[in-house]
């Protein structure tokens, strides 16, 4: 293990859905190093409607030996977010390990496509279940906690699909809207019991779930196996900011702020981590 160095959260435990990779990874690692314990679950495991191979068994293991080696505590399970029962032993037994839970990542999501008339309630369910229901129901398991405590910082994973409309996206965009109607419901709800509650909106951001050949279709489909020098610079016309993707590392860095002291106050709002594109919005 390596060493253990003071931060700014040390002392505390974050409780992370979708920790398996890409955002949910990235957040462990920043907690982690401002001197929180960890505890992730990941569903692991396909499901039939989302278009690219999602994280796997070997992910979550790689997440908890990253953490690891930073000198803090990570521990681990295989949840899927739409079960209520998963949820609720995962968060139990984070707690039984780790004293309590502080700090509530909700981010675990998928994304898919299809035109609007075209989705089926296959791909409605998978997503809206995952993407909305996954992140009323992981909240719903660990706020309770929070509330006994008197503190707790709750941050969900919208989009900037969640501040607008996006064609071929309609199941991703209702569930991302959603998310964002969740948080301000919440944050009133627990205004005056020591919990904030808000929402981060990445746009597109660097991690497997824009780069595979779906994604990457999605957004060429004029060229036949597009690659992401191909579409990479579509990414980058979209963006008033000329960069394709938003790194991920950028999207943990809103993630601290929010759960941090200095955010105290900060509650029911939606932090845009978008490249500019909330300049283009009301």
């Amino acid at each position: 293990m390596g060493s253990v160095d003071a931060g700014n959260l040390d002392g505390q435990v974050a409780f992370i859905t979708g920790g398996a990779r890409g955002q949910g990874r990235s957040h462990a690692l920043a907690l982690a190093r401002e001197g929180a314990d960890i505890a992730v679950c990941d569903i692991a495991a396909q499901l039939e409607t989302v278009p690219y191979p999602l994280a796997g068994i070997e992910d979550l293991e790689e997440t908890v030996r990253q953490v690891e080696a930073l000198g803090r505590r990570c521990v681990a399970v295989q949840a899927d977010v739409r079960s209520t029962e998963q949820l609720e032993a995962a968060v139990a037994g984070a707690i039984e390990e780790l004293g309590r839970i502080d700090i509530l990542l909700a981010n675990a999501g998928v994304c898919g496509f299809g035109v609007f008339w075209e989705i089926t309630d296959q791909m409605w369910d998978e997503m809206v279940d995952t993407d909305l229901t996954g992140v009323f129901k992981t909240m719903r398991a660990v706020v309770p906690h929070m509330i006994e405590r008197g503190y707790g910082r709750v941050v969900a994973t919208s989009s900037m699909g969640g501040r607008m409309g996006n064609p071929n996206l309609a199941h991703y965009v209702a569930a991302k809207w959603g998310v964002i109607g969740l948080v301000k419901t919440l944050a009133l709800e627990v205004a005056d019991k020591g919990i904030t509650v808000n929402a981060i909106c990445p746009a597109t951001v660097d991690t497997a779930m824009v780069h595979n050949d779906a994604l990457y279709g999605l957004f060429a489909p004029d060229i036949e196996h597009p690659t992401k020098a191909d579409v990479e610079p579509r990414y980058t016309a979209m963006n008033p900011i000329p960069e394709p993707w938003t790194p991920v590392e950028e999207i943990s860095a809103a993630v601290l702020y929010l759960v941090s002291e200095g955010a105290r106050s900060v509650s029911g709002t939606t932090l845009d981590v978008c490249m500019g594109a909330s300049a283009r919005m009301p």
